[in-house]
């Protein structure tokens, strides 16, 4: 091109040096069109083979080195072509949307839901799904390394053991046919999506949602006093009577406390400690196999790493006689109180709630309401297929509960701050890969 616009000024200046001696207007018309086409043509002739010249130089010179490198150019070049083109084709055919995910998981075998980059011997359910979503094709594979490039959040951080029915992920994804289907060829029995809806661009699971429902499943010998014979457990049932304390015990942590006893390294002055509960209570027992089982359920709008585990092991505790009710309200002030942590195997993220969202979307005709009704079927399935037998059966083999209830004894429930501290350090060795999910 260079080689071009100087043979164009360089008939330029002859024509005006013509002008200068004869004037431009007197040279040009003695000058047939055909004969200063044809001068025009000639030019133009031999820049083009120039510039042909160059190009092909250049691509030699190109060519010796990819074969000096020992790649072979007319390979690397079709491959680096079909890559773009097939990218390409793909962003205009499946274009990124934001969407919810409803995740369901049995977390037996997990180190919780969030990934731990640079420690993939801890494996996560994240791990499980970020790699369903790249061999589906809904994410570009570089996108699994860096999970903010698809504006990924997850609801709630679950901890170690812990399972899900409701969970919900936020991300930006290719929409291709039957996605849910395709993701969930990828992922093992344990893990499924179950559902699956389109979002506003802002949308975030974590800083949208309301609240949180948990579901704990548990024994009901956990609550038989401390003298009971634990390898009685098929043969005890839970009384009426002590049903209607336990229920009273799970009453008291309702509203705004300060739950600095019930996680690992928060101050009494920290704000985020601050956590409102707005639901908590027993169900019913009923019989699974020949033990007796019952779930608590607790919504907050928020929870921190182990809370919800310290505040049902503190009321058992209280049920069986190793600690006085005062404990409970004594926890919330500004002394430390040795908590005991219940076993993390029936603990279940029932659902989430989204009532702002869908209040100011949900009704818009553009958007869907984030409450998955339709899917309660497909939900209870779940659960009953790998949830509540995996808990049921790794109690009854493990026997978590009967264990754990044998470590009552040696709290000091009314411990000074440096006992206290010290079982608070045993939790966060006990517990290394949940270390950075502090909160929901």
């Amino acid at each position: 091109m260079f080689k071009t616009r100087s043979l164009f000024s360089a008939l330029l200046h002859n024509r005006l040096t013509l002008g200068r001696n004869g004037g431009p207007r007197e040279v040009f018309s003695t000058m047939s069109e055909a004969s200063r086409d044809e001068q025009t043509a000639k030019l133009l002739k031999r820049a083009n083979e120039e510039n042909e010249d160059s190009a092909e130089k250049e691509e030699v010179q190109a060519t010796k080195k990819l074969k000096a490198e020992g790649e072979h150019p007319d390979v690397q070049a079709t491959t680096k072509l079909k890559v773009e083109v097939e990218h390409a084709d793909d962003e205009k055919k499946y274009p990124k949307k934001k969407v919810a995910l409803l995740v369901a998981y049995s977390g037996k075998g997990y180190y919780g839901m969030q990934r731990n980059p640079g420690t993939s011997q801890f494996r996560t359910i994240e791990d499980e799904l970020v790699n369903a979503l790249v061999k589906s094709t809904c994410i570009p594979e570089n996108h699994g390394d860096e999970m903010k490039k698809m504006s990924f959040q997850r609801c709630a951080r679950t901890d170690k053991g812990v399972s899900a029915a409701g969970q919900v992920v936020s991300l930006k994804l290719r929409l291709i046919e039957d996605t849910v289907e395709k993701i969930n060829e990828h992922l093992p029995p344990q893990v499924k999506i179950l559902g699956l809806k389109r979002v506003t661009q802002g949308f975030n699971s974590k800083n949208n949602c309301d609240a949180r429902t948990y579901a704990y499943m548990l024994p009901t010998v956990a609550f038989s006093l401390k003298d009971y014979d634990t390898g009685a457990v098929a043969a005890f049932r839970l009384e009426p009577e002590t049903l209607q304390k336990v229920n009273c015990l799970f009453s008291l942590y309702k509203g705004t406390h300060n739950f600095h006893n019930f996680t690992s390294q928060k101050a009494p002055s920290d704000p985020s400690a601050r956590r409102y509960i707005t639901e908590m209570s027993c169900g019913e027992p009923f019989m699974n196999g020949n033990i007796q089982f019952a779930v608590i359920t607790v919504r907050g709008q928020s929870f921190m790493l182990h809370q919800i585990r310290k505040m049902i092991g503190l009321v058992i505790a209280v049920t069986k006689g190793y600690a006085e009710e005062e404990v409970i309200e004594r926890s919330w002030g500004q002394d430390k109180v040795d908590v005991p942590k219940a076993p993390g195997l029936g603990l279940v993220l029932e659902r989430v709630h989204f009532d702002r969202y869908n209040k100011r979307f949900g009704g818009d005709g553009l958007h869907e309401r984030l409450d998955w009704d339709s899917e309660e079927e497909t939900i209870k399935a779940f659960k009953e297929a790998h949830i509540y037998p995996t808990i049921v059966e790794t109690e009854c083999q493990e026997g978590s509960m009967v264990s754990w209830m044998s470590t009552l004894p040696i709290h000091d429930f009314k411990a000074t701050a440096t006992a206290a501290e010290t079982q608070d350090n045993k939790d966060q060795k006990e517990d290394t890969a949940d270390l950075g999910n502090d909160s929901d």
